[in-house]
């Protein structure tokens, strides 16, 4: 019976510390959504907590009118779509060979090897960089998206993900006829829909929320992703993106309100998307990590 009552408070526990948790990384976001609806002298007065003090919409209304903004947020939709699909495929396509069993691959680890040594040695910032202008790829969308197209955790994932999947209903396929990209695209790939939703997630919030590739590979500004033009305003304080009239606006909004403002807009696609994919996430990072 002791046993029993000691038992009971680990559920309770854990879910406090977890509630914590949640609390903990929820708050920040909540508190830059009040700051961003409040007035100029609330929110520089430092009375804003977690409501918002004296409504107003006017540093949204401010960021709306802003062509730079929507412009850097043009840059990283385009991003997230071609970087998240790219990766996607490519990862798929890798991670099928590195699945299959030594008769049919027979170099299979040796390939694994190559991949998993890019996880543990970088050439560095100053090799990366000189590879991606020797390919002539700054100032182009493609220096945000090819770089990081091939993310290797993920393959590993996938690769673990799909040795998981019963090998009969491939052996079934090849007697049908089937070759390995038919059996790729109609057996492997629909029962990984946990791993790839995943992935997925992965590729879109690394796509979205980087901003430091963009700060060095982009020389004109109106390329910069969302995260980097954030960047530029809310921790350089750069008005180099500002028009004359724009910064002449900036003295009836405050500085704070309209960098929460923006802050807040840059998040909140991610914080839309994540509880669509939420539900494969947990499944997909357990099958994914266990070695087949």
């Amino acid at each position: 019976m002791k046993k029993n009552k000691k038992f009971k408070w680990f559920p309770v526990l854990n879910t406090i510390i977890l509630i914590m948790l949640a609390l903990i990384c929820v708050i920040p976001l909540v508190h830059v959504a009040a700051v961003s609806f409040s007035s100029s002298a609330a929110a520089s007065a430092g009375d804003v907590s977690l409501w918002p003090k004296d409504f107003t919409t006017s540093s949204y209304s401010f960021v709306a009118k802003r062509p730079a903004f929507w412009r850097s947020m043009k840059v990283s939709v385009t991003r997230i779509i071609m970087g998240g699909g790219l990766s996607i495929l490519l990862t798929i396509t890798a991670a099928y060979p590195l699945s299959q069993p030594k008769a049919s691959f027979r170099f299979r680890t040796v390939y694994a090897w190559f991949f998993f040594i890019t996880m543990i040695f970088n050439a560095g910032l100053i090799p990366w960089y000189m590879v991606i202008r020797q390919f002539g790829l700054l100032d182009s969308i493609w220096a945000l998206i090819l770089p990081g197209a091939v993310p290797v955790f993920s393959v590993i994932l996938l690769l673990n993900f799909f040795r998981e999947v019963p090998r009969e209903l491939a052996e079934a396929a090849f007697i049908d006829g089937a070759g390995h990209w038919r059996t790729l695209w109609t057996i492997y790939v629909p029962l990984s829909k946990p791993a790839l939703a995943t992935l997925l997630l992965f590729s879109l919030v690394a796509n979205w929320n980087s901003w430091f590739d963009g700060l060095i590979l982009m020389n004109n500004p109106d390329k910069y992703p969302l995260q980097t033009y954030i960047q530029t305003i809310a921790v350089q304080r750069s008005f180099s993106m500002m028009t004359r009239e724009e910064i002449q606006q900036m003295a009836t909004i405050s500085d704070r309100t309209l960098r929460s403002a923006q802050i807040f807009l840059g998040s909140l696609p991610i914080v839309i998307v994540y509880p669509f994919l939420q539900k494969y996430f947990v499944k997909g990072i357990v099958l994914g990590g266990v070695k087949g």
